[in-house]
């Protein structure tokens, strides 16, 4: 071989060392409410779904609650007790078999909620007192069946209120790596709390946590940031992102690009073991101005992660350019547990069904089968 070797191009199936671990490729699960965990607590099935899916080298769960207010869907896993803590334990002592890493998604969704999963029926909680007006919670409806419904007009946080947030999420992180996790997510994308103050068209306050300027829209997302770096270590956090998203009434402001690139700044200068971006753009909204991810990238020189709309040729192809580290797979996961396996033999997906993503039992949830070359084709169980 001479000097013109050509340098290694990343892909899919390689390894990638992600703080101290070595994931056994660059595929990751990526977070998809399921509404499974009956009374939000993690159970048997739980376990048996992400040990299915534990092909990936790395799995990030489901939004997990980090306290009775944080919740806007019923049947979401919760992290605030020491029952969901020994729930969890199973699930990451199963992945862990199988030679993953696992993080799990802190979650509050804010105002995407209603009275009637909240605390004594109150009301949810946010940067703003505005309604997201035409989102919908998950919850039961007036006749009893899961459904969903307009969420409830919320109550703006007080500063006292948003510490106490803050330091849920920071117990979270703690009762996290007490089950087994080796770190955690926190869930600042897709229009859920953390992004409620991050956007300056929702967040309406005129504290020090208002949306005058950068420095105010970013401090509760790096308080909690920080609250959890306290807690666990940088090593064991990470975030997720989803700049110039739509979902949940978001809507565009001055200085968007800049608020997320000063924020990969804020993040790098932490060092936080991985920003984890979703694109949108595979939810209906517009896509990320040309040229952001690249930007972003030059911001943050943690390990990048990114999720939305991915196959294994555009995942290859990010790689590739070296635009991310880890591809993230959501959709497809949901029927195609075996998701990596099936790219890596050419092997055909099994077709996502929406209609089983949320709520209900097994089916649709674990009852999906590994593809067989010999005949069997992963249909799902009858």
């Amino acid at each position: 071989m001479t000097g013109d070797r050509v340098k290694h191009r990343p892909q899919l199936f390689d390894t990638f060392r992600l703080g101290s671990f070595t994931l056994k490729n660059r595929a990751a699960l990526a977070p998809m409410t399921r509404a499974r965990a009956r009374n939000n607590i993690p159970d048997l099935n739980t376990a048996r779904y992400y040990a299915q899916r534990a092909g990936a080298g790395l799995l990030i769960t489901e939004g997990t609650i980090v306290s009775p207010q944080a919740s806007g869907f019923i049947d979401c896993p919760g992290i605030w007790s020491q029952e969901q803590v020994v729930g969890w334990s199973r699930v990451t002592r199963d992945v862990h078999d199988q030679g993953a890493a696992i993080f799990t998604q802190l979650w509050h969704v804010g105002r995407v909620s209603h009275t009637s999963v909240q605390p004594e029926g109150q009301a949810p909680v946010s940067s703003t007192a505005r309604p997201a007006a035409t989102s919908s919670a998950y919850v039961y409806n007036e006749h009893g069946v899961p459904g969903f419904v307009r969420v409830s007009t919320p109550q703006a946080l007080t500063i006292s209120e948003i510490a106490q947030v803050v330091q849920d999420f920071a117990q979270a992180a703690e009762n996290a790596v007490e089950a087994g996790f080796d770190g955690v997510e926190i869930h600042g994308a897709n229009g859920y709390l953390v992004e409620q103050f991050l956007n300056g068209a929702v967040n309406d306050r005129t504290d020090r946590y208002g949306s005058q300027n950068i420095g105010n829209r970013m401090r509760f997302a790096l308080e909690v940031v920080d609250a959890c770096i306290a807690r666990i270590g940088a090593s064991r956090v990470g975030i997720r992102l989803s700049p110039f998203g739509r979902l949940h009434d978001l809507e565009d402001f001055d200085g968007e690009a800049e608020t997320f690139l000063t924020l990969g700044q804020e993040l790098a200068k932490r060092g936080v073991i991985f920003v984890h971006i979703m694109d949108q753009a595979s939810r209906g909204a517009a896509a990320m101005p040309p040229g952001f991810l690249r930007e972003f990238r030059k911001t943050f020189d943690g390990a990048l992660i990114l999720a939305g709309g991915l196959d294994l040729e555009r995942a290859n192809r990010a790689l590739a350019e070296g635009l991310i580290d880890i591809a993230a797979f959501g959709a497809p996961f949901t029927s195609n547990p075996d998701l990596v396996e099936r790219y890596r033999n050419g092997w055909p997906l099994r077709p996502v069904e929406p209609d089983r993503y949320y709520g209900g039992d097994a089916r649709g949830y674990t009852d999906y089968t590994a593809y067989s070359p010999t005949g069997h084709h992963g249909e799902a169980k009858p």
